[in-house]
């Protein structure tokens, strides 16, 4: 629906007025900025690692997130440094040694996506059956 002045004031349409949050549609809401940005299993393990080891070195994140290339490890640090979420510490070494560790505001991402991890734990198993169950289903179609 558009006002008199040309803006919508539908869920996700450009110049939608007032407040956007919960508006997934919006590419503007804060929640899909987020996802966006986070939504993958890199940034949510390289997170649990970090907060459950302190201050790590790449090669120790690297051991800790099986299956993770070098290059999507670089990457997923790389961002979280420009997120603000992870600090880089580089040691006058040679070669040079790299350490990574949150920030105050990874520290408080730790608490949402552990609480995620909590509930991945309790219910997948419960998913994985549905997801089985409508698999067999449609074969019986």
């Amino acid at each position: 629906m558009r006002t008199e002045d040309g803006t919508s004031t539908a869920p996700g349409e450009p110049g939608v007025t007032g407040d956007r949050r919960g508006d997934l549609f919006s590419p503007d809401c804060p929640t899909r900025r987020l996802l966006d940005r986070l939504g993958t299993k890199w940034t949510s393990m390289v997170v649990g690692s970090l907060a459950d080891g302190g201050e790590l070195r790449f090669t120790e994140l690297r051991r800790r997130a099986p299956g993770i290339s070098q290059k999507m490890l670089s990457t997923t640090l790389q961002n979280l440094v420009l997120d603000g979420l992870v600090a880089r510490r580089v040691e006058d070494t040679v070669p040079p040694r790299v350490h990574y560790r949150l920030t105050e505001l990874g520290v408080s991402l730790e608490i949402p996506l552990s609480a995620l991890r909590e509930w991945a734990q309790q219910n997948m198993a419960h998913i994985d059956d549905h997801r089985t169950r409508a698999g067999a289903d449609r074969a019986d179609r």
